[in-house]
Parts: C-alpha cells; structure tokens; sequence
C-alpha cells in the first residue's frame, strides 16, 4: 500500500505540473476586463470591492503583489498567479479525488491494488483531472484574478477531504477531520459562497457512512439536515451573527447611553465565551458529538474572520470603498448585497404584475449625534392578490426584459404567464440556454465565443459555417468524447459504487441545476455566466476519469491481459483531454492581451488635467480603478461611476479628496442626499417655469427643502419635484474667454446661458448629483462623460459636449444639431495618435474575445472614424490619412476582423483618395457579411450572427461606393444588400 500511495503522491504532483505549467504559460500578464481589474487593485491596497467582497483572496492577492517586487506593471501578472496556483492546486486534488473513489472499484477500499490495477486508477486520475485542466469554462477562470479559481480550489480539497473522512475507521481521527473541513468552508467563505452549495452532498456522505443500510427516507432527512446547515451558516451566521451584533449596538447606544461599539464589544465577549463554554462543557462531559460540532463551528468562525479585513480597511476610507461597510450595520449590508435587490425564488410577482404600494421593514440606521438615527426603512412592493404565482421565473420588468419574455414564450403584451409558460421558461432558457449549453461548451464543442454562442456536435463538422466563425479561434468541437467518456463513467458507477453515485449525483445537481433554480436568471445577461457552474463541470470530470475503466472492461472481451487492458484503455482515452488541451489552447491564451490597460489608459489620456470623469458600468470604470490605483496612472482624474452615484456612501466618497483629485464641488449637503431624501425627483410642470428654469437656482431650492417646488407623496411625505423639462445655466463669457477652453472657431457658439432639455421624465439622486457637480464646478474643472456611456446619460446635454479621444469634454459652446457631440480636431489629434496606444491588436496570434471586440474596439475604431471624418470636413487631407491607416494598422482585420465602425472607413479611403484600399476594404468586408447572412438564414435558431450589424455594414459600403462614383462596385453591393433585406423579410 505504501508503494502505491507514493504512486498516488507522485503522478498527482505531475498532473498539478502539466497543470501549472498551462496555466502560467497562458496567463494574462495583466488585468483584465470585468471584476478582475477591480479585483487587483483591491488587493493591491487592501480596499474594498463590491459586495461580498473577498477578503480572503484579496489577503492572498496582496502577498503575492510583493512578488512584483516594485514594478507596478508586474503586480496585475503576480495577482493573476494566484489563480493559476489555485486551479493548479484545484487539479491536484481532483486527481487524488478519482484514485480514491476509483481505488474502489478497481481494488476495493482497502485492498492493495496490482500493477495493473494501480496503473489503470492512476490513467483514470489523469484523464479525469487533464480533462477538467484543459476544459473551457475552468481554463477561462485560471487565467486571470477572479474568486472563481480559488473557490474552486475550495470545492475541490473539501470534496476530497470528506471522501478521506469517509474512509476513517478511528472516530477520533474521523473527528479531526470533521474539523478541518470546517475551517476550509470558513475561509472559503471569504473567497465566494458556492463552495457552501456542496453542504448538502456532503451531509449526504454523512449519513451513507454512519449508516450501512440507508433507505430512501434516511437518505432525504441527511439532504435536509445538510439544506439547513447550509441555511444556517449563509443566513445564521455570513450576515445573521452581525446583524445580531447590530441589535445589541443599537440597544447599548441608543438605550444605555453607552459609547458606540460598547454593544458589539458585549456581544463578541457573550457569544464566544457561550462557545468557550459549551466546548469546555461538552468535552469535560464526554460528549463527543456536541464537542465536534461546536468545534467545528468555532473553526467555521475562524476562517470566517477574514472579513474583519473589510471592516477595519473600510475605517480607513481607501479610494475603492463600496458601501463603506465601516460599522457593523452598514457591514450586514454590504454582506446581504442590499444594493442588488432580490430575485424571487419560490413566490412572488410575475413580469406584468404592478405594485400596489409599499411596505415598510426594518429601519436604516445612520450614526449621528452619539446615537443611531433612523433615516429611512427598507421597502418592498405590495401587489394585487393574484398577481403572484409559485416559482416565478418570469419575473423582471427592468427595460426591455418583458419584451424578452415575450419573443421567447409568445405571450401578449401585458399578458401574465401561466404556470406552463413560466416552467417552459425556466427549462427552455435558464436550463437549456444558461445552463445545458455551457456543459456542451466544455464536453462536445463550442460554435464560437460570441455572446449567445451555441453548441457543436460532432455532425457539425460537416457542416459549412461562414468564416466568421468556422476560422474563429473559440471554435472548438469535441466530437463529443468528453461527454460520452463521462457518461461511461457514470454507468460505471451505477453499475459498481452505488452510494458514491449519489454523492456525485447530488452534487452535480446542486452545483448546476440546482444553482439555476437558485439565481433565477433574467431573459439576458450582460455576459456569459459559465464560470458559475464549473462546480458541475468538475464532478463531471470525475466521471470522466472513471470513464476509463469502463472503457477497460468493455476491452476485455477482446484483451485478454489485464495489463494490457489498462494501458490500452488509459492511452485511448487520454487523448481525449489533449484533444481538448489542443483545440482549446489558441482561445484560452493570453500571453500578449494588453488592450484592458491600454483602453483605460487611452480613456484617462483624453481627459485635461484634474478632469471629473463620468463613466458608466463595471467595463468602463473597473480598468480604470486598476490603472489609477496599481500603476498611478493619471490619478488626478476624478473617476465618477454613474451607477453609484445615486447612493449616500458615494456621494461621501465624492466630497473627499482622493489621490491627487481634489473633493468635487457640489451646492447640496449630504442632508439633502442621505438614503430616502430625494431618491427620486419626479417630473411635475409647473406652468409658471414652463419655459426653463434656472439649474443654480433649482438646487438651491432644493436644498432648502423650499415648499413652493414640493409636492405630497401617497405615502403623506412630500418630495422636491422637477418642474420643467428644460434646464439653462448661466454663463460668465468673460471668464469663459479668459480660462481657454473653447476653441477659438467655436466661440461664437457661446451664450450667457446653457438650454438644454432634460425631458419630462424623473430625475434619478444620480442625476441630481451629475447636475449639481456640473452646476456648482462652474467650469473650473473639465468635465467629460465617457462615449462607452449611453446618450441617455447624458442628461440631454450633447450639442454641448466635444469629442476629444475617448471621451466628450461638456463645455459652454452649443453646436445645434451635434446629436454625437462635436469633434475638436486639435486635441483629439494630439490625443489619439501621441497619447494613446494600442498594443498587440495587430497581433495575430493574440485572442481577443468578444467582450474586447464589443465596447473597446468599438470605441476605438469610432474615435479613429470620428476624428477621420471632421478632419476630411475641414480638408486636412494628410492628417486624416494619417488617422485612417492608423486605425487600419494597429487594428488590421486578420486580428480583429473589421465591423460596424469600420465600415465607415471605406468612405474615408474614397475621400482621401485612396481608391484601392477602400475598395479593398469594401470587399473584403462586404463578402464576409454576405457569408454570414446566408449562413444566418439557413440557421434561424442561432444568434451568434448579428444580422442588423452586417446589413448595416453592406448598406454603409453601398453609400460609400455611390457617393465616390463607383458604381459597379455599388450596384454590385447594393443588389448583395437588397437579396438579403428581401430574404429577411425587412422589405416586400
């Protein structure tokens, strides 16, 4: 046995290197897009990212950001390798996770394996773990520094410890155990909650081991026990033992007049000295069962007091300070995720369902004065008996989500689901879409990395896909291999190991489908959610290595010898995972992917010194976070993420300096923005300022909470109103003129007053905070919106904003008509071809996945397009040559295939006569768009092509051709155009 387990130790460490070694060769050497950026810059400085948070990853992020050793652009590199370590570590134990369940079978569980039996438990680790190592959804988190890794590393070394356990004969080796797998679940509590999804498999292991005969109802008891033990620690104890905490708070301050924090101090010393107590009690009373749980709850605790880091890192009010969870009220809710609201799960509306009215809960508390004031409550809807139904999964009425619903099940406007629409919904999109797709991504194919993707079976490779797709590097078909190994597998089990099916079983539920249920997706999502269920993906791979001892005996009819079986079988199905390792490499590496950094260093370049910076959502303003707070890149801009801006704990961030950007200016006190003061401002004219009134004068009133612009509530409570849909601002020219920061041709667009329409909608608290930030700055500070955000952010201020790069400058000069704003050729010149870079997008061998070629590429290529055009219109045909074969040059279609935007170029070539690269450009674009919209309408089903994009692309090329007097090129697109226009039905 010892030969075997040294075996056992050796191979493991050896898949952990091939592991490893993936892993760090693909890794992004910087941060990437999404929470990644937030996540680095997190742990760099130890702040506080977006509820959760993740303490404990952020702690291991922070000692390996030493490793840069002061190289700022190393720390991103050196954060990323904390998931590369994690997955590898993740791989290891998966390995020994199959030897120990497949040890079973082949020899039994403690039986002394034969040569060839050893050999064939360790091929089926192999395979099992190599496949999991190269699949598609696992690699995508190993490479780069999300949670997802490091809570898979959890999920992996609990699974395995609990299947040690199982085998302990010694109770108090067993007990021992027990508690360590305690302590894992408390730290990866400070990673990510889905590792506590697998409780309920394991209470399961539980039972199955204690009781050797289990029955269908012992069964379904040890599924509940581990349900509520699951309740208890993500309820009882994440947010339920500081919220506890929290009462005592109130009642010691508010009540006794003690100190603040007197209440909390009391409750840790009476609850962990309970614990103390009854661990002491239980032991010097022989009870053993009481002493190990309430041991492992104290391991529970321990790990879970890596949160502590949020508190106490929050008291110091760093730059990135979601929330300010900094007391115990505000901190339960940081951990509750407040601030994203609930998804119903078992009752509750249906889409078309209006509220009624609201109900009022538990109070918000704020400090103030030595005590804990009420500022506000929570709310929730109340609606009309009936409008409710069990289980709703067709549930969001956010914009544009009930017209969703009703292209996919055909229901009428304002029409409620049925039961049987609801349930087709739940399994055709949130089981099937969201889930049953990204399993086949990673066990039979992937069409392509485009949003909404499909599947690729093994006929597909058959089939003619457009080059779009078929030459696309996330094209990956499996022949279905992996699936068909896994289903092997689990036949194997069923037919072999019955009770370790049902573990498996349970948890491949839980960690997918199960999960499903839970997070009720709604119609769509900003991006795919793959990496949720990796959990699944990895018990499948489980099966994956138990696939080969099927395969071993299905060989036995034909090989005789045991040990030739085994080798046979292990080299057959090992290249299952190489072929997935292949196919899966060239879109899984990330060696030379830079344009994160680059996209938010070019963002920041286009701003004037100690610029205010609105940006929009999670792409736009996470890099830039990253890029300020790690590498100190242009810190004096003041970044201003408009989906915060409408609550208080932001608004306090505003009114402090941070970094080199000084606190914003703003006329309203936080007492006129505090939580449930002017959270939404809504539109009522008021005749006698019909015409406009003054934006100054509006906030003052505001302010002063004067009665003359208030209107009464339902609820009794009165509200300041917007009382016209026009807005004007005054305008001092003179100290305009004198600050510079008009140019010199538009300045006779200047006036004593900005009008503007706002329109007859509610002001939101953001965007009451935008205009009075935009008020009271009175130009001494540039203000730009970022061009990634939506026009209707803009507050209908665009004939007064100046395209200079990446970003528009508002500035005091109306261009009447500029619906996309006004393009400063000077400075966005100087911005775009010497301030900003662009590195490896012409890099062929560089992957870019869709979230790059979506809003980043999109964004250059229109900048380049913008700035091209204005300088065409003023005939500086040099300098616009210059744009166009940049943007053609650091951006070539061989890397990232030309779209929407650069469709626009073709003109732009004809302009400055280049008539043979436009038309080359026509072409090339034009024969693509062809492909892709035949290949559209022979497969309707599928939207992984954009078939307004490519019309659109063949129309701007058709006008471009007409417009330069090429008309056989014209009349060629052009019938191209209409063929398809026809054929989709979008003319008769």
């Amino acid at each position: 046995m010892k030969r075997f387990n040294n075996l056992n130790n050796l191979t493991g460490w050896l898949v952990f290197t091939v592991a490893f070694a993936t892993y760090s060769i693909t890794v992004e050497r910087t941060a990437s897009f999404w929470d990644c950026a937030e996540f680095i810059a997190a742990a760099f400085k130890l702040e506080v990212p977006h509820p959760p948070g993740a303490p404990f990853f952020l702690l291991i992020g922070r000692i390996f950001s030493l490793l840069a050793l002061g190289d700022l652009s190393q720390v991103a590199y050196w954060i990323n390798m904390v998931s590369v370590l994690s997955s590898a570590f993740t791989i290891l134990f998966l390995f020994w996770t199959i030897t120990l369940l497949t040890k079973k079978i082949v020899a039994g569980p403690d039986s002394i394996p034969s040569p060839a039996d050893t050999f064939l438990i360790m091929g089926a680790g192999v395979v099992g773990a190599l496949a999991y190592t190269w699949s598609d959804s696992f690699w995508f988190s190993a490479v780069e520094a999300e949670v997802y890794a490091m809570s898979s590393f959890f999920t992996a070394i609990v699974i395995w410890a609990v299947f040690k356990w199982e085998q302990m004969e010694d109770p108090a080796a067993a007990n021992r155990w027990l508690v360590f797998i305690s302590y894992l679940i408390g730290l990866s509590i400070g990673v990510h909650l889905l590792n506590l999804v697998t409780i309920p498999a394991l209470a399961l292991v539980f039972y199955l081991k204690k009781y050797p005969k289990p029955g269908v109802v012992g069964g379904l008891i040890a599924l509940g026990t581990g349900m509520v033990i699951l309740t208890v620690i993500n309820t009882g104890i994440i947010p339920g033992l500081p919220e506890m905490a929290g009462k005592f708070e109130i009642f010691f301050v508010n009540t006794l007049d003690l100190p603040y924090n007197s209440g909390v101090l009391f409750f840790i010393i009476l609850f962990l000295g309970s614990l103390v107590w009854g661990i002491r009690f239980s032991h010097l009373r022989g009870m053993p069962g009481l002493n190990t749980t309430l041991l492992c709850l104290a391991f529970i605790l321990t790990g879970y007091t890596s949160y502590l880091m949020v508190l106490v890192r929050s008291g110091y009010n760093p730059p990135i300070n979601e929330n300010s969870p900094d007391d115990v009220l505000s901190f339960v809710y940081y951990l509750k995720r407040e601030q994203y609201g609930n998804r119903p799960l078992l009752y509750g509306p249906s889409y078309v369902a209006r509220p009624t009215g609201l109900k009022k809960l538990s109070p918000v508390y704020r400090k103030k004065d030595g005590k804990y004031a009420i500022i506000d409550y929570r709310q929730e809807y109340e609606y009309a008996p009936g409008s409710s139904m069990l289980l709703p999964r067709m549930y969001s009425s956010q914009p544009g989500h009930p017209e969703l619903y009703q292209s996919m099940t055909g229901l009428a406007d304002g029409q409620k689901p049925t039961m049987v629409q609801n349930l087709s919904f739940l399994f055709s999109y949130q089981m099937g879409t969201m889930y049953w797709r990204y399993f086949l991504w990673n066990f039979s194919g992937r069409m392509g990395d485009a949003q909404g993707a499909g599947t690729l079976l093994p006929w597909d490779a058959f089939k003619a896909f457009p080059t779009s797709i078929s030459a696309g590097k996330a094209h990956d078909n499996y022949f279905m291999l992996p699936l068909l190994l896994g289903i092997a597998g689990l036949l194997l089990l069923y037919f072999h190991q019955k009770k370790d099916l049902i573990v498996l079983a349970m948890l491949f539920v839980l960690t997918g489908i199960g999960l499903v249920v839970y997070l009720n997706s709604p119609p769509t999502e900003p991006r795919e959610r793959d990496y949720i269920y990796v959990g699944s993906f990895y018990v499948f791979c489980i099966w994956i290595g138990m696939g080969v001892v099927a395969c071993t005996q299905a060989f036995s009819r034909v090989l005789k010898q045991k040990g030739i079986r085994a080798i046979t079988a292990t080299a057959l199905c090992l290249g299952v995972p190489m072929l997935m390792g292949i196919k899966g490499w060239d879109n899984h590496d990330r060696r030379n992917r830079f344009h994160s950094v680059d996209f938010a260093r070019n963002l920041l370049s286009s701003c004037a010194p100690n610029a205010i910076l609105f940006t929009g959502a999670d792409t736009d303003t996470f890099p830039l976070w990253y890029v300020q707070e790690v590498e100190g890149f242009r810190t004096d801009v003041r970044v201003c993420v408009q989906t915060f801006m409408g609550a208080d704990w932001y608004i306090r961030q505003l009114r402090r300096k941070i970094n080199r950007s000084d606190a914003l200016p703003m006329t309203l006190e936080m007492a006129n923005y505090i939580t449930g003061k002017n959270d939404i401002v809504p539109f009522y004219e008021i005749p006698g300022v019909k015409s406009g009134i003054n934006l100054n004068e509006y906030l003052q009133l505001i302010k002063q909470d004067n009665k003359a612009l208030q209107v009464p509530l339902t609820s009794g409570d009165m509200t300041s109103v917007l009382p016209s849909s026009v807005l004007f601002l005054p305008v001092n020219t003179a100290e305009v003129d004198s600050m510079k920061i008009v140019k010199k041709d538009l300045q006779p667009f200047i006036g004593n007053a900005m009008y503007w329409t706002i329109g007859n909608k509610d002001l939101y608290k953001g965007d009451l905070v935008m205009l009075d930030i935009i008020a009271t700055n009175n130009w001494k500070r540039p203000i730009y919106f970022s061009s990634t955000m939506g026009k209707s952010n803009h507050l209908g201020l665009t004939e007064y904003m100046q395209l200079e790069g990446y970003a528009y400058r508002l500035l005091p000069a109306r261009v009447e008509g500029a619906q996309d704003g006004y393009v400063n050729t000077d400075i966005m010149f100087n911005n775009m071809m010497n301030k900003m870079a662009w590195r490896e997008l012409n890099n062929k061998d560089t992957y870019y996945d869709d979230t790059y070629r979506g809003a980043p590429i999109v964004t250059a290529r229109m900048s380049f397009l913008r700035l091209a055009e204005q300088l065409v219109n003023e005939k500086r045909i040099a300098e616009a040559r210059q744009v166009a074969e940049r943007a053609i040059a650091v951006m070539p279609d061989d890397t990232i295939p030309y779209d929407q935007a650069s469709a626009g170029f073709t003109g732009i070539f004809f302009d400055i006569n280049e008539r043979k690269k436009a038309l080359q450009l026509a072409d090339t674009m034009a024969r693509r768009s062809d492909e892709n919209l035949r290949w559209a309408r022979q497969n309707p089903d599928s939207s992984i092509i954009d078939v307004n994009a490519d019309l659109f692309i063949l129309q701007s090329i058709v006008r471009s051709c007409r417009h330069a007097g090429e008309d056989a090129a014209a009349e060629e697109y052009e019938r191209i155009f209409k063929k398809h226009l026809v054929a989709f039905n979008y003319i008769r």
